[in-house]
């Protein structure tokens, strides 16, 4: 019998060392494909219909012609969903939720004194909030500041906001929550939602919400006809 070549036996296990390799890095290239593919479906699929949010769905339809110009990404949902359960605290230290806001339309935007999109669009969020703010509508800007108070307060106080309410979530447990429901894939980013606790729709980055544009989209969010 003929003794197995050295070399040969060496370029066999070379190729047998590299198709192993090969196989294996297709396999987690497939796997990876699958993480993202179901990770983006989860976040797709985050908001679960509630059929007492119908009349939500319903205003929500009659955002879509709204978005546009300076609110042109604003996102009407397109099916009725409740919005997120959230908890965060005001000025004082007292922790609230949505439930608080029940009966009133409300703009809820996640910023920080770190994002320069946040505090660009903040002046205008204070105007909003001077008009159209009251018994039907308010804007809830969180603060995310992880250290929380001092700096956002005074940010505040620099550009001279004179209707904001402050509120904060120095834990950010708000920014993770709306994450994953795919409505925070950063800062800032703005949710709308209606007197019952009911999602209308979200809109992932900065906007003029002093224009014009923003002022149609709110009033009709807040129409009850």
């Amino acid at each position: 019998m003929t003794a197995p070549n050295p070399e040969t036996t060496a370029r066999v296990n070379w190729f047998r060392r590299a198709r192993y390799l090969l196989l294996a890095a297709l396999l987690g290239t497939i796997a990876g494909f699958a993480g993202v593919y179901l990770t983006g479906g989860l976040q797709r699929n985050a908001g679960v219909s509630d059929a007492s949010c119908i009349n939500a769905g319903l205003t929500a339809k009659r955002l879509i012609p709204l978005s546009r110009g300076e609110v042109a990404a604003f996102a009407p949902n397109a099916s009725a969903r409740r919005a997120t359960p959230i908890s965060f605290k005001d000025g004082s230290g007292r922790t609230l939720s949505l439930d608080d806001f029940k009966g009133r339309v409300v703009l809820i935007n996640l910023w920080a004194t770190w994002c320069v999109p946040c505090r660009k669009e903040m002046p205008a969020l204070d105007e909003l909030e001077g008009k159209l703010g009251g018994r039907d509508f308010a804007v809830l800007a969180i603060n995310l500041d992880q250290r929380g108070g001092g700096k956002p307060k005074k940010f505040l106080e620099e550009i001279k906001a004179k209707h904001l309410l402050y509120y904060e979530d120095p834990s950010t447990n708000v920014f993770q929550k709306l994450k994953m429901a795919g409505r925070a894939p950063g800062l800032p980013s703005t949710i709308l939602v209606d007197r019952q606790g009911c999602e209308l729709g979200f809109l992932p980055g900065p906007a003029e919400w002093a224009s014009e544009d923003a002022l149609a989209l709110i009033r009709a969010a807040i129409s009850k006809n």
